[in-house]
């Protein structure tokens, strides 16, 4: 699962209520482009390059697995959205909003609709002042130089002041205030991409499943009877081993973790790839194991339908994955129901996530989100 892209976007507005401009764009960003983890505070400043109004302005980071073109088209769409025109010439004006695409992680991009780092950064204290609020550490690829020693050599002579403290919408989740969670699915769900997501924005360390790593997990596709009890038996002590010594290097009273599976899952899989008298030694040793394990806070459950979980498993392409069969994913999943069925003190959220898209579609990434945010403020039963 690749890292998504952190993106630093400037805003600006100088027609009607600034401030609502700014806000209501902020808004928009984060529920169509991407994640706003961090925002600067407001500037107001001269405008630059016209006589005009003075300008409010802001400047977010964003995480994203959207390409840098793909962010563009969608904020000139937010654009026209909250009423903005431009102009067919080159000519500055004044504007509802406007929305510049300042860097795109470390990469350099020059083409005839886009050039990132943006060409004028460098010129403009607008852009560089509310910038080393949220990202101080970067430097600029092709001037070799520091934003601290760009705003040093800055010939912007504009004034360029402080209005005010900006909210954001990351600020009413509060997700990093609790210690562990555990997200669980189906096999081709999407767990390990939501749980490193969520780790991304919130600033949580993971605890990802090493289940490439397994040297039985081809041979059981290949033959279930014969290698079932040494492919479970070696998920439950890989599982245990990596969720031991990953707790150990965190401390649970501040850091916040977020784990794409919970070591009852090994449990699960073995009451249906088991035979009978197998699962009964096997279920011995569990239960010791089991004991000794921290519980989440919160546990999430994906749910999918068994046709989009075979699409997923067929995009993602493992060759020992192909020939699952449904019936083997309907048994995983009443396995999982079960099992939640039966935790009285376990705080538990299913998310039917079917017809969502989290990677793609943001705004399904923050309904989801927002599912987990309710359910730890309103503590609601299952």
């Amino acid at each position: 699962m690749n890292s998504q892209h952190q993106i630093l976007l400037s805003i600006g507005s100088n027609l009607g209520n600034r401030l609502k401009n700014i806000e209501q764009c902020i808004s928009l960003i984060h529920l169509e482009v991407g994640t706003v983890v961090k925002v600067s505070s407001l500037y107001e400043s001269e405008s630059w390059g016209f006589e005009s109004d003075s300008f409010y302005n802001c400047a977010v980071l964003i995480h994203t697995h959207k390409k840098a073109h793909k962010i563009l088209k969608n904020c000139l769409q937010i654009e026209k959205k909250m009423g903005r025109t431009r102009n067919s010439d080159a000519t500055y004006q004044a504007r509802i909003i406007d929305v510049d695409l300042i860097l795109f992680d470390e990469e350099i991009i020059f083409n005839d609709s886009l050039q990132i780092p943006h060409r004028h950064l460098q010129d403009r204290l607008f852009v560089l002042l509310p910038m080393i609020e949220i990202f101080n550490h970067w430097k600029h690829p092709l001037l070799n130089k520091s934003v601290t020693e760009l705003i040093s050599i800055c010939e912007d002579k504009t004034k360029c002041n402080v209005v005010s403290k900006l909210d954001f919408p990351l600020q009413k989740f509060t997700l990093d205030q609790i210690n562990y969670i555990s997200i669980e699915g189906n096999i081709g769900a999407g767990k390990t991409t939501l749980a490193t997501k969520i780790a991304d924005d919130f600033n949580g360390k993971t605890v990802l499943e090493r289940f490439a790593d397994n040297p039985f997990l081809p041979k059981f596709y290949k033959d279930k009877n014969r290698f079932a009890f040494p492919l479970e038996m070696s998920f439950l002590a890989d599982r245990y081993q990596q969720i031991s010594d990953d707790l150990a290097q965190f401390d649970l009273f501040k850091d916040f973790l977020i784990a794409d599976y919970h070591i009852f899952k090994s449990l699960i899989f073995a009451k249906v790839t088991l035979a009978e008298d197998e699962f009964r030694l096997y279920k011995t040793l569990f239960d010791i194991i089991y004991k000794e394990m921290p519980k989440p806070d919160l546990y999430i459950y994906l749910y999918q339908n068994t046709d989009r979980l075979l699409q997923n498993i067929k995009r993602r392409g493992r060759s020992y994955e192909q020939d699952i069969e449904s019936t083997y994913l309907e048994k995983i999943n009443n396995g999982y129901l079960d099992y939640i069925k039966s935790q009285k003190d376990l705080k538990v959220l299913i998310i039917d996530v079917s017809n969502l898209d989290f990677l793609k579609n943001q705004e399904d990434y923050i309904y989801i989100l927002n599912q987990i945010q309710n359910k730890l403020v309103f503590k609601s039963d299952v």
